[in-house]
């Protein structure tokens, strides 16, 4: 598995296994951890233990708390303003803004860019992160020139969730790695959703009916707030089931 987590508390010692030990690139410590010479690393919060071992780094993850952008991160940001060529784009409450070109879209000239709004809402990859300057999104791949999914999020409701969460729902097989069957479970009621998570604690629910996209959010809410396993998450939805019945 590339990536794998563990829950930690300040102070506890790490198991060895959880450490990546790749042999030509240099161990990264992200946030909550800290190196005590001549080779130990503490955790500094209590949070999940996230091990990439593909990225040969760790960080702790805390279920709350303020997001910090990282290069290669799939977010959702709304839109705050715009100015000559950019926009200024919110990721979280109370967070400074980040940059978003208005070139980087798909096949976009300064005659066919996209038109945003105050208040609307994309779904970008972090480009660009520097200490002195603002972050910087695109949604666009610089590779392909194609849009891959980015871009505008027309419609729909967005849902914050905890970082943890976001983490887990964006999980290629979420259901087994991340114990999330919610959303899996409420597919097979039948109903017809479209989702986008973002690693900012966003998650972003499209229908056809406002009643399918307020119940599909709220559970996914619930599960997160509530901690639900597995089973909970199905006797979630067998409630909800019973609710739009």
């Amino acid at each position: 598995m590339a990536t794998e987590s563990v829950f930690v508390l300040p102070g506890d010692i790490i198991d060895p296994s959880h450490i990546p030990s790749h042999p030509k690139k240099p161990l990264r410590l992200g946030p909550g951890l800290r190196h005590v010479p001549p080779n130990s690393i503490l955790p500094t919060l209590a949070g999940q233990l996230v091990t990439e071992r593909n990225k040969n780094a760790i960080h702790i993850e805390t279920s709350r708390g303020r997001y910090v952008p990282r290069v290669g991160e799939l977010v959702i940001g709304t839109i705050q303003k715009s100015a000559a060529d950019i926009y200024y784009v919110l990721l979280s409450d109370f967070a400074a803004s980040v940059l978003l070109p208005q070139l980087s879209f798909e096949s976009a000239t300064k005659k066919t860019r996209p038109i945003l709004a105050p208040g609307a809402l994309v779904y970008a990859r972090v480009s660009m992160v520097n200490a002195h300057m603002d972050a910087e999104l695109e949604c666009v791949s610089s590779t392909t020139g194609k849009s891959e999914g980015l871009g505008p999020l027309n419609g729909g409701m967005l849902f914050d969730v905890s970082l943890g969460m976001a983490r887990r729902l964006m999980m290629p097989k979420s259901a087994q790695d991340g114990k999330v069957i919610v959303l899996d479970e409420l597919a097979g009621l039948g109903l017809q959703f479209e989702t986008a998570t973002g690693r900012n604690g966003k998650f972003w629910v499209d229908s056809d009916s406002v009643k399918t996209i307020i119940a599909v959010g709220r559970a996914v809410q619930e599960t997160d707030e509530r901690r639900l396993t597995v089973e909970d998450q199905k006797k979630l939805v067998r409630r909800i089931a019973k609710e739009m019945s």
